[in-house]
């Protein structure tokens, strides 16, 4: 069983800062990449960024230089937290964190959490 907890999205200005939280749980310890993506309405679901195995990061272009993507490891869970400053009308959405397994072991998301950002 592999769990995907989200937390940190709310309402802000643009300017201002938040932080997303992804508590992953379970059989989560081969994973091949975890990361963010965010869908606003209306549009398909897009990456934000991701960490690779390997420990590569990776970041979509809108948002490269004010968002920073990281992770903490225990013996029981990886939180991996997206750091969002600077934040504009345009990062508004519903944020999911995902975990791609290894080996095609599967692919999973979280629940998503509404990120608005009003200008």
């Amino acid at each position: 069983q592999v769990q995907l907890v989200e937390s940190g999205g709310g309402l802000v200005q643009a300017g201002e800062s938040l932080r997303l939280s992804c508590v992953m749980s379970g059989s989560i310890f081969s994973a091949n990449a975890m990361g963010w993506y965010r869908q606003a309405p209306g549009k398909q679901r897009e990456l934000v960024a991701v960490i690779r195995n390997g420990g590569v990061t990776e970041y979509a272009d809108s948002v490269k230089g004010r968002f920073t993507i990281s992770t903490d490891r225990d013996k029981w869970k990886i939180t991996v937290a997206l750091q969002m400053n600077g934040l504009k009308s345009e990062d508004t959405g519903v944020y999911y964190c995902n975990l791609e397994l290894m080996f095609n072991r599967g692919n999973y998301w979280g629940q998503g959490t509404q990120v608005t950002v009003s200008s």
